[in-house]
């Protein structure tokens, strides 16, 4: 038995929260969130070479994987494979890419359901900015 960190009534070490005050997890010294985070040790410029997040924080906000390739719900990084992105090559639901496989992107060039693209885009309405400024 350990004491929850949050009120300091006795709970079990294996308790999902506190009976008492609803701490999440109360026998851990810290506790950051639910779900699953991981950064490779390796890093470029700062940046992890691999960050994988699936995690949000206690406050309920979503942890964006940053790295030079990202994996998550919200991602950002060289190569990208997320559902919101933002990346170099990315393949998600939504973003914003120089390269982009996604439902819904903006992009250089884009295999995308709905795209806007710069250069050329395939998909089921990919429209190029060229084709939207000549119009004007």
């Amino acid at each position: 038995m350990k004491e929850c960190r949050e009120c300091g009534h006795l709970v079990s070490e294996q308790a999902f929260a506190c009976p008492d005050c609803g701490a999440p997890y109360p026998a851990r010294e810290k506790w950051d969130g639910w779900g699953f985070e991981y950064k490779s040790k390796a890093g470029v410029f700062g940046l992890p070479l691999v960050h994988i997040s699936f995690k949000y924080r206690p406050d309920r906000m979503p942890v964006p994987a940053k790295g030079i390739i990202s994996i998550g719900q919200f991602g950002a990084g060289i190569i990208n494979i997320s559902q919101f992105g933002i990346g170099i090559i990315s393949i998600s639901q939504f973003t914003i890419a120089f390269y982009a496989l996604a439902q819904f992107a903006v992009a250089y060039s884009a295999i995308a359901q709905f795209g806007l693209v710069i250069s050329r885009g395939y998909g089921q309405l990919v429209i190029s900015i060229g084709e939207i400024l000549s119009g004007f």
